[in-house]
């Protein structure tokens, strides 16, 4: 998966660089109806003070490999199953995130796990799809119900809005989710303002 917050010493690719951060998150927030967890923090191409909290696991990012899967499954077009989208979005939680928000996550995927026991008696990684769909959706509507309340416990950065938030960053900044998932040309060419619509065609990446 291509990083969108891979350093460059070019002052021109720089400047590329953030266009395509500010881009890549503007498309995240029409997505979610909301702004991003941390998205200042991103724009400016910044990366938050180093934190003194437990590093993630291969366990952690094989676990977000599985949720994200279960977001964005593969249909006619490749989900994120392929993508390492658990590398991709603990990457972005070390750096992007401040530590009351680092630590929101990292408990996160704890109560996942302890939901899916409690649920259907088994870990997150052995429950079925149809399964998997029906947790996180609870989850989901959780974390909904939380932002509603301006009072609620994290100020409304529950974990799963994180999760959710990344996951589709990180798919739709990889090549697959900018190329696949939606129309891509890479050098647009004259400006065509009556284009013909058929329901159901993708969205333009750019």
């Amino acid at each position: 998966m291509s990083s969108p917050v891979t350093s460059t010493s070019s002052p021109a690719a720089s400047a590329a660089l953030l266009m395509n951060r500010r881009e890549a998150v503007r498309r995240v927030a029409l997505l979610m109806g909301v702004a991003m967890v941390g998205s200042e923090v991103f724009l400016r191409g910044e990366t938050v003070a180093p934190k003194a909290l437990p590093a993630f696991t291969d366990a952690d990012r094989l676990l977000l490999d599985q949720v994200g899967d279960t977001i964005i499954p593969a249909t006619d077009i490749p989900g994120v199953k392929d993508q390492h989208i658990g590398a991709f979005v603990t990457m972005m939680v070390n750096d992007c995130y401040n530590e009351k928000q680092h630590q929101e996550f990292a408990a996160g995927l704890g109560k996942i796990n302890a939901a899916s026991t409690a649920k259907f008696g088994g870990p997150f990684g052995a429950l079925t799809p149809a399964q998997r769909t029906d947790l996180l959706n609870a989850i989901d509507a959780e974390q909904k119900e939380e932002r509603k309340d301006p009072k609620a416990k994290g100020g409304g950065d529950h974990y799963f809005r994180m999760v959710k938030e990344l996951v589709v960053l990180g798919y739709f900044s990889s090549e697959v989710g900018a190329t696949q998932a939606v129309k891509y040309i890479e050098v647009p060419g004259a400006f065509h303002g009556d284009v013909p619509y058929k329901k159901g065609d993708r969205a333009w990446y750019s």
